[in-house]
């Protein structure tokens, strides 16, 4: 799972093969930075993933099922109305279609969902979205969509914290460009000299905000 971090204008994050190395320099607070010709006084913080929500999300496509929109509203009996959308789904030439086992028609919204009775039948109506419909002599254009089941599994909060990732602080612009930066943090933050030890991974953001993704 990949979860995202908004990195801010002049920060940096850096993450370090030793989590005691990491957490030695949040002990330590407040570090000296050689930037060329000056020093910058910057603050080590602990790196805290914003609260965030994931979960994993399921969509089932129906074989046997098919929405239907766009039902002509017309002055007969709602059965009537099912007994045609069943003839004419039976029928069918643009899709599978085959023998229906039901049909759920809604007036009010002149929808209706037609469930065949053979599995895979309703496979052939994705690539037709208008599908001809035959009533008194007059053909009307009714719109079709595959039947989906949507679910959401592993639903929950997080909150993390990486013991082995710091957050810098407090980094003065420079005229340096972005990339030189970066090289000259990293320099100082491996030497042992400067209870630093060997980084991961760094990015120092100069100018506006970016996003960095952190795998679970």
């Amino acid at each position: 799972t990949k979860i995202p971090f908004r990195l801010n204008q002049n920060h940096a994050l850096l993450t370090f093969e030793d989590e005691e190395v990491a957490q030695r320099l949040i002990k330590k607070g407040k570090h000296t930075v050689n930037l060329d010709s000056r020093r910058a006084h910057v603050s080590v913080k602990p790196f805290t993933l914003e609260m965030g929500i994931k979960f994993k999300l399921h969509v089932s496509i129906s074989g046997r099922k098919i929405n239907v929109s766009e039902v002509p509203d017309l002055c007969i009996p709602e059965d009537w109305m099912r007994d045609k959308l069943e003839l004419n789904f039976y029928k069918s030439q643009q899709g599978s279609g085959g023998e229906v086992e039901n049909v759920s028609y809604d007036k009010e919204s002149r929808t209706a969902v037609i469930t065949f009775l053979r599995p895979g039948a309703a496979s052939g109506f994705g690539s037709c979205t208008k599908y001809p419909f035959f009533v008194n002599e007059k053909c009307y254009r009714l719109s079709v969509s595959p039947s989906t089941n949507v679910h959401l599994e592993n639903f929950q909060l997080y909150c993390g914290v990486s013991k082995k990732t710091i957050q810098l602080k407090g980094i003065q612009e420079t005229e340096d460009d972005e990339e030189s930066v970066q090289d000259m943090i990293e320099i100082h933050f491996q030497k042992p000299s400067n209870h630093g030890g060997e980084i991961e991974n760094i990015k120092y953001v100069s100018k506006g905000v970016t996003w960095v993704c952190f795998e679970e």
